[in-house]
């Protein structure tokens, strides 16, 4: 058989072993599990470190000061280092609507070692640790909760004796390029991440979502959170093991009722969402980018590309194989698309978004060489370890 036949039947292999061996990452069923109201209710305080965000937090801080919890709560938003009045706005929005306490405070540029945006938080968590809280709320400053979504948090934890909540946001899906790329981005993130072996005690797998993350404040110190990934960019994946290295029960599941507002409207801005981290994702190693160029293209590329072979040359083998391959791709697409509300056929042009995906972390790596680091609003953090999540 020839190549390309070889190279299909590879592909077929992979895609029935993601299927079936890969923690079942397409399902879509990850919500809260089952909770029960406790007895007391703890006392928890938000951390919310925001850099810029005028133009998010009228949609999103009137959530978290109007969140219905019958213990005691308390908000504190940390001004990181903000030029277009993210402080002042945030105060305003708080003598507008009442509801939780709120507390601005500023850290300072961060020192040398450190990432902005935990910079931020490890200020935020410092301020709020006068009031002794038993959870912390670490959530961003372009996510509005629903008002139920902090009782719903605490109570998924307390029932379920989990150090560690955290719900992956419903990203917007409104242009064009939102709708071909994001759902495609949790996708591939729980492609990597199964959600379902988060939990699981002793299971290697641990990642958490930056945007919300319901943290057992004991839990944090035993992990020296966040002195202990100060150097991360990807800030929620290094939370999460550290959290669950330190002996933590960890949860990851899909949110209902909590969603981004950040825009994304143009390739250009979810271009650098992505490109920014993918490299630092792969640690910096240039033997793990080939490997995830070539993987990304047998898994993905392959399969529509032997089809049309395939079909062009009368090769049975290669256009079975190749098309195999697609459907069960576009098959195990077909959940997050219905979960993101989307037309389901958009589900064959994963391969597309898969291209697309290549492109920006060989990008990443260009960059990196380059001498740029991972950038983030008006930030380069250069250093070989670093890793990415300031949304």
């Amino acid at each position: 058989m020839s190549a390309v036949v070889w190279t299909a039947v590879g592909s077929l292999a992979a895609w029935l072993w993601l299927l079936l061996g890969q923690g079942f990452f397409w399902r879509t069923d990850v919500r809260l599990p089952p909770r029960g109201e406790p007895d007391d209710w703890p006392s928890v305080c938000v951390v919310v470190p925001a850099r810029d965000e005028a133009a998010v937090l009228p949609d999103s801080l009137p959530s978290l000061l109007a969140q219905d919890y019958p213990g005691r709560a308390e908000i504190f938003l940390v001004d990181d280092g903000s030029s277009d009045g993210t402080g002042e706005l945030a105060r305003e929005l708080a003598r507008r609507h009442g509801g939780l306490p709120l507390t601005v405070g500023s850290p300072g540029e961060p020192p040398a070692g450190w990432t902005g945006k935990l910079w931020a938080v490890r200020h935020g968590i410092g301020l709020a640790r006068a009031r002794a809280p038993e959870y912390l709320l670490l959530t961003d400053a372009d996510i509005a909760h629903a008002p139920d979504s902090l009782r719903e948090l605490v109570a998924a934890a307390r029932t379920g004796g989990f150090d560690l909540v955290s719900q992956m946001a419903r990203l917007r899906v409104e242009s064009v390029w939102e709708r071909l790329v994001v759902p495609a981005f949790v996708y591939f993130f729980a492609q990597l991440y199964p959600f379902r072996r988060i939990a699981v005690r002793g299971s290697r797998t641990a990642a958490a979502a930056g945007g919300c993350v319901l943290l057992r404040a004991d839990a944090a110190e035993r992990a020296r959170i966040p002195d202990a990934i100060r150097h991360a960019v990807i800030d929620d994946v290094a939370l999460a093991r550290a959290v669950k290295g330190g002996g933590g029960h960890i949860w990851l599941g899909l949110a209902e009722r909590v969603d981004s507002v950040r825009p994304y409207p143009r390739l250009h801005d979810l271009w650098r969402m992505v490109s920014r981290s993918a490299y630092a994702q792969l640690r910096h190693n240039p033997l793990l980018l080939a490997g995830t160029v070539a993987g990304l293209a047998v898994v993905y590329l392959v399969p529509p590309i032997a089809l049309f072979v395939g079909l062009s040359t009368a090769s049975v083998w290669a256009a079975t194989a190749g098309g195999l391959a697609w459907l069960l791709m576009t098959a195990t697409y077909l959940p997050m698309l219905r979960y993101y509300r989307q037309p389901l056929w958009l589900a064959p042009l994963l391969p597309v978004t898969a291209f697309l995906y290549l492109l920006m972390t060989v990008d990443s790596a260009v960059q990196h060489y380059r001498g740029r680091g991972a950038a983030w609003k008006g930030r380069t953090y250069a250093r070989p370890d670093t890793a990415l999540d300031e949304s």
